[in-house]
């Protein structure tokens, strides 16, 4: 069950979603779909109909990713990405452009915000140069849509000439520090909807799970059923809805399951991109080739034998220790077009039975759990067909509550998430197993000393990336700790106040976007200014990109972080050390 609606938007004058969707709408008088070289060498009017052709003719099409800190470089692997694959007789079809996470904030306190290591736009010029500077397919999709500056971000995309703009599913699980105004996201993405509904030609709006409630959810067949859900806030606002995944499939027979799912899921417009398996990169960028070629392998046959208008996208092996370079996604592009004839070969050896018969169980639990959200809403007091009322009590119920009252799965108090999927989702043994392999790294004096310690740890991402998080709650868990929830994207002086509120013994930050070094000069301020000395460790990417630098790399700031007090830990392993340190020790006793 649900709370009822008192709870859920207790705010009395909510917006109207036709309304907002009519106010995008007039907005098209003036931001119409642009010209762009993309479009005029294609000979289409929008990537949705290039897409059916390229499909129509057996085509596999490619993705990559750009978006360095400086636009300049970012114009120049725009180029040099396209010609050095078009010399070699392998196509790049579209590119997906990274903003950076201040560009989801309006322009009037863009300035002022913390920046990210994401390319910044400072107006349409901006977007036209870039999505002009070879003829890929420009895809804008992180931080537009979902966020407060949604509709001025579509406008410039528009006129760029694009005709895919996401990320819808950020929408339901990025905040942006310091700016967590969920009506003024939600009002500016309706309000974005209704601009796109109005093009004279087909935009796809992209949303990608795994950054969504993908993430967070046990089952695959409840991926399926927010799947669908998405589709029908597409219905609603007239726009087409179409969906990413992949980080976070692993296992190559879910992997092909849930695109052959995508495919047998009724009609739907073509696919934007199958995301690489990011989070099997864990070694050198030779061993991250083999997991490379195995998911471009799948995603390749996938596209083969049941095409569903996604591109792959081959990430570079680099990408676990940097931003790559312009070189690398180059190398990426070729390997993954060579291998596309390879994996032609493979197609006799797929057990596609196997595959479909999981696929209809997606299927079927992600129907029922579409249908069961919506009554369950709809009985909560929520008015289902308007999409801004939809949008807005999704994003606060949260995915793992919907999860566990209306999952498809048998309920199990035993499970994560309270049920017995019926498809696992394989982020969740993924975070289980790195937790465990870390826990097993630990010295058999460390874990004796946690287990029972009663310790408390507030965990929290300091930036939008919530994966290293989960995986340090599985692990504080696994060493019999409790584990606090100190949000994502959490602004330093909210998690003082939450620390203030938890009294935890320390507090474990995860992070990823070049920011280590402020964050937790702000937080230790924070705190101080709470009366609170607590410990702080710092995990993930102990990087920042340096004041006043153009450059799209980060550098290392270990050092200073731990002349200013941080408990550094490089590795999830580093935690238990740590956090031993913390306990009382006496004279006789050394870990």
């Amino acid at each position: 069950m649900l709370p009822d609606r008192s709870t859920i938007l207790p705010e009395p004058d909510l917006p109207n979603g036709a309304d907002l969707l009519a106010e995008g709408a007039r907005h098209a008088a003036r931001w119409t779909v642009g010209p762009s070289a993309f479009l005029k060498e294609a000979g289409e009017t929008s990537e949705h109909d290039y897409k059916l052709r390229r499909m129509a003719e057996g085509g596999i099409m490619q993705h990559a990713q750009l978006g360095y800190r400086d636009p300049g470089k970012s114009i120049r692997a725009y180029r040099e990405i396209w010609e050095a694959c078009r010399l070699r007789g392998i196509r790049v079809d579209r590119y997906g452009l990274c903003l950076d996470w201040s560009m989801a904030l309006p322009k009037a306190v863009r300035e002022k915000a913390t920046r990210g290591t994401g390319m910044i736009l400072r107006g349409v010029e901006d977007f036209v140069e870039l999505a002009n500077a070879a003829p890929v397919a420009p895809h804008f999709g992180d931080f537009v849509l979902g966020f407060p500056a949604a509709l001025e971000n579509t406008q410039a995309a528009l006129a760029a000439g694009s005709t895919a703009i996401g990320n819808l599913g950020q929408y339901f699980t990025f905040r942006i520090p310091g700016h967590d105004d969920d009506i003024a996201a939600t009002r500016e993405t309706v309000r974005a909807l209704g601009l796109i509904a109005a093009q004279p030609v087909p935009v796809l709006v992209h949303s990608n799970i795994d950054d969504g409630f993908g993430a967070h959810l046990t089952d695959l067949a409840s991926c399926l059923g927010l799947i669908l859900i998405e589709r029908e806030i597409g219905r609603l606002a007239g726009v087409p809805v179409v969906h990413c995944y992949g980080h976070h499939f692993s296992d190559p027979l879910a992997r092909l399951a849930f695109q052959r799912a995508l495919a047998l899921s009724g009609p739907a417009a073509p696919g934007s991109m199958i995301y690489g398996n990011t989070t099997s990169y864990r070694g050198t960028p030779a061993e991250n080739a083999a997991s490379l070629s195995s998911y471009l392998l799948v995603d390749a046959l996938g596209q083969a034998t049941r095409p569903t208008g996604h591109a792959i996208n081959p990430v570079p092996v680099t990408e676990n220790e940097r931003i790559p370079e312009i070189d690398e996604v180059i190398e990426a592009q070729l390997h993954a077009g060579r291998l596309k004839e390879h994996a032609l070969d493979w197609v006799p050896l797929v057990a596609e039975e196997e595959a479909d018969a999981i696929a209809v169980r997606i299927l079927d639990g992600g129907r029922a759990f579409e249908k069961a959200v919506l009554k369950g809403l709809a009985e909560a007091g929520i008015d289902t067909g308007d999409v801004f009322e939809l949008l807005l009590a999704l994003r606060r119920i949260g995915a793992r509550p919907l999860e566990a009252a209306f999952g498809p799965g048998t309920p199990d108090p035993g499970m994560i998430g309270g049920r017995a999927p019926l498809v696992p989702a394989t982020i969740v043994s993924e975070i289980a197993e790195m937790a465990g392999a870390a826990l097993t790294e630990m010295s058999a004096d460390v874990r004796t000393s946690l287990t029972g310690s009663g310790l408390k740890v507030l965990v929290a991402a300091g930036d939008v990336h919530e994966h290293g998080k989960m995986v340090v709650e599985e692990l504080v868990r696994q060493l019999g700790l409790t584990a606090l929830d100190g949000g994502v994207s959490t602004d330093p002086e909210i998690l003082a106040a939450r620390a203030s509120e938890t009294k935890p013994d320390a507090i474990a930050i995860s992070t990823y976007n070049g920011v280590a070094l402020g964050y937790y000069r702000t937080l230790k301020a924070a705190l101080a200014e709470q009366g609170l000395d607590i410990p702080v460790l710092m995990g993930g990417r102990l990087n920042q990109i340096p004041e006043a630098s153009n450059s799209s790399l980060p550098v290392d700031v270990g050092a200073e972080l731990e002349e200013a007090g941080a408990l550094l830990c490089r590795s999830a392993a580093e935690m238990g050390p740590a956090l031993a340190g913390l306990l009382p020790r006496s004279a006789d006793s050394a870990l």
